[in-house]
């Protein structure tokens, strides 16, 4: 059955049509979004859909595959505060919420959402929910937002209904990504470019290791890493680790505890590995930015420490069996490792993970691979 017709079956009705918005993976910079600084995610070929439709009143029915059949929840937009809606409704309920903080005359909607993105890989399954129904609330309301304005909204959604403090990196991949580019994004000036990365004209592929451990952004370390930067960058009197450059670390290993420099010093270093794999892949080439990847993990692995064993596991199984570069992406603490390898590779560098994993008595991963693809729209 079409998500068309589970609509009509659902809500008695046919949607106005059917909007989509891809997950991302990012290709290198973890948690500098927040710290103002630079990023290079791209769209993956795995989306999320939603079928959607206006209604001529302030109430919000949603629904999904991926919940139980009879499961509606339904808020009212009237009454709607931060923090108002519980579970994964809080995704899509608080774009049109964070549509109407921010000016816009926003009437309900009937929502059906689909997604394979999978859900707690690091590959931003929230996001997607977020810009699929951004780009259809646009649409259908009229509003005629850039992709840049709706990230921001969907980032609002996630911040304020949601309650978890991420950057904009993810909504900003979903929504301005094409087929075949990377995305570099300033996080201070929200300007954003497209970068050549093309992975199969080169006989590449990136795979994703979807380790299977979950994590929740909303809770945790997430938070504690984001508040350290913020410690960071107080006591070093700047408005955002942004502003630091490589030149800087000395003088902050004198003025901050051990563990916060460790944490500056990954911004910091990371930030600058964003912009040296950008003027590689625009130079040289994808192949050109493995050992680029390997430094970031080595980075998040020691100095944000936001690993788990599971990924350093995938990371250097892949890097055994020939994977040009490998890293863990996204927020940390479980999720995905990314591995950069040789179509020819491919197999082999799956092999060896999948056995270093059994060997350790680890969950088995998820192993696909993932290539750059066009940002949310309409489904024709």
């Amino acid at each position: 059955m079409t998500l068309t017709q589970q609509f009509e079956d659902r809500f008695g009705h046919p949607p106005a049509g059917v909007w989509a918005a891809p997950g991302r993976v990012n290709v290198i910079g973890e948690h500098t979004d927040y710290n103002e600084g630079f990023v290079l995610p791209f769209a993956i070929d795995r989306s999320t859909q939603v079928a959607a439709s206006m209604r001529n009143d302030t109430t919000v029915r949603v629904s999904s595959t991926f919940s139980r059949k009879s499961e509606l929840v339904i808020s009212e937009l009237d009454e709607l505060t931060a923090g108002g809606v519980e579970g994964w409704a809080a995704y899509p309920v608080g774009v049109l919420w964070a549509l109407r903080q921010a000016g816009h005359e926003i009437r309900g909607m009937d929502l059906l959402i689909d997604s394979q993105v999978p859900v707690g890989a690091g590959l931003s399954s929230s996001a997607a929910i977020e810009c699929a129904v951004a780009v259809a609330a646009n649409e259908l309301h009229g509003l005629g937002l850039s992709g840049s304005e709706l990230a921001l909204i969907g980032q609002r959604a996630e911040n304020e209904m949601v309650g978890a403090p991420t950057g904009v990196m993810d909504q900003s991949a979903s929504l301005l990504g094409k087929h075949g580019h990377a995305v570099f994004l300033d996080c201070r000036s929200q300007h954003a470019e497209l970068v050549p990365f093309p992975l199969q004209e080169e006989g590449l592929a990136l795979l994703v290791i979807d380790t299977r451990v979950s994590h929740s952004h909303a809770t945790g370390g997430y938070a504690a890493r984001r508040r350290s930067c913020e410690v960071g960058a107080d006591v070093m009197g700047v408005a955002a680790l942004r502003d630091l450059s490589e030149g800087d670390l000395a003088e902050a290993s004198g003025l901050l505890d051990e563990e916060t420099f460790r944490r500056v010093r990954h911004i910091v270093t990371e930030n600058a590995r964003v912009q040296a794999t950008v003027e590689l892949l625009r130079s040289e080439g994808p192949r050109a930015i493995g050992p680029l990847l390997d430094a970031s993990h080595v980075s998040m692995r020691d100095d944000f420490e936001i690993s788990c064993a599971e990924l350093d596991l995938a990371v250097d199984s892949s890097r055994g069996a020939g994977a040009l570069g490998a890293r863990m992406t996204g927020g940390g603490f479980g999720g995905s490792a990314i591995a950069l390898t040789q179509v020819e590779d491919i197999d082999r560098v799956r092999a060896a993970v999948m056995e270093a994993f059994a060997g350790a008595g680890f969950t088995e991963p998820l192993v696909f691979a993932v290539s750059p693809a066009d940002g949310a729209g309409r489904v024709p």
